[in-house]
């Protein structure tokens, strides 16, 4: 009888040990180990997104990096820089990339530009989050922030309506050519050729009466005053123009873009129709004769700058 009772708890003890060592060889089997994310390069994460959308508005700093200052969209291939400057012909320029103004090298979260007009500057590469990064400038303690699209993701009507006055800029001269036959008549009918200026305070403009098909450098801007243009609620292809002249006092008129080079200026107070045609494109940053021509055009802040709080972290 003892030699069965022996028997029985070595094979109850075994049986126990065996059913624990499986317990505790399944429970070693489904623990799973983190596993440790790889960063992206640099040029990695330049190249995630086909277009780097500008937000000019969310710049820290002071200074400024002029070829960022004007453009609405940068990207990045293959070492060269490609930026759409211009409003006129966004989304189609360069197959939506805009045009090559520069050179790029990038390596252990640096980017260095060498700008075909602005020259070199160099930017430390921080990612914000998976579509967003910032490009710090030592130079200048001036950081730019960038959102990533791609380009049949981009809202390139957005941005279009959202800068028009740089639309309107980027005429030398607007000349009317049609005035509808109904409409009251009224003092700017006479107003042959419109005028809005880039630089300053980004808010001037020029009318002229001279006759029709002048080239832009030979008009004689008879007026100069400001001009404003609003936004109308919940139509984002509707824009309100204001012209303030002394003599008249201001004028409004409900603005649609009919084409990239014509626009239509609605008269409430006399109900007239008038449709305004671009003449002479200003292209910023274009070959002439195998040269480059910079124009005084960037892009302005709608908020007050702040303080930079990023130091310059490279090593010495």
């Amino acid at each position: 009888m003892k030699t069965i009772k022996i028997l029985l708890s070595f094979i109850l003890t075994a049986t126990l040990f065996t059913s624990c060592y499986r317990e505790t060889l399944v429970e070693t089997v489904v623990i799973e180990q983190p596993i440790e994310e790889i960063p992206l390069t640099v040029n990695e994460l330049l190249s995630a997104y086909e277009l780097w959308y500008v937000d000019i508005n969310a710049t820290i700093g002071y200074g400024e990096t002029p070829f960022l200052q004007k453009a609405f969209t940068v990207s990045f291939l293959n070492g060269v820089l490609y930026a759409n400057n211009n409003i006129v012909g966004i989304g189609h320029s360069g197959d939506g990339f805009g045009i090559d103004v520069a050179d790029y090298n990038g390596y252990d979260m640096i980017l260095d530009v060498n700008h075909d007009l602005d020259g070199f500057s160099t930017f430390d590469v921080f990612q914000v989050n998976n579509s967003r990064i910032e490009l710090y400038n030592p130079n200048n303690d001036t950081s730019y922030f960038l959102d990533g699209y791609q380009r049949n993701d981009f809202d390139y009507d957005f941005v279009f309506y959202d800068n028009i006055h740089y639309f309107l800029q980027e005429y030398e001269a607007w000349e009317k050519t049609y005035t509808s036959e109904f409409g009251a008549i009224n003092e700017f009918d006479q107003e042959n050729y419109l005028q809005f200026l880039a630089g300053g305070n980004d808010s001037e403009f020029r009318s002229s009466k001279d006759e029709f098909g002048l080239n832009p450098n030979f008009i004689r801007w008879d007026y100069t005053g400001l001009y404003g243009v609003g936004n109308v609620t919940d139509d984002l292809y509707l824009k309100i123009l204001t012209l303030d002249y002394d003599y008249m006092g201001n004028e409004f008129f409900e603005l649609t873009v009919i084409n990239d080079e014509t626009i239509e200026l609605f008269h409430p107070t006399s109900e007239t129709v008038y449709e305004f045609k671009g003449r002479g494109y200003i292209q910023y940053l274009k070959t002439t004769n195998g040269k480059k021509e910079k124009k005084n055009k960037k892009r302005k802040f709608k908020k007050d700058r702040v303080d930079n709080p990023r130091e310059n972290t490279r090593v010495k």
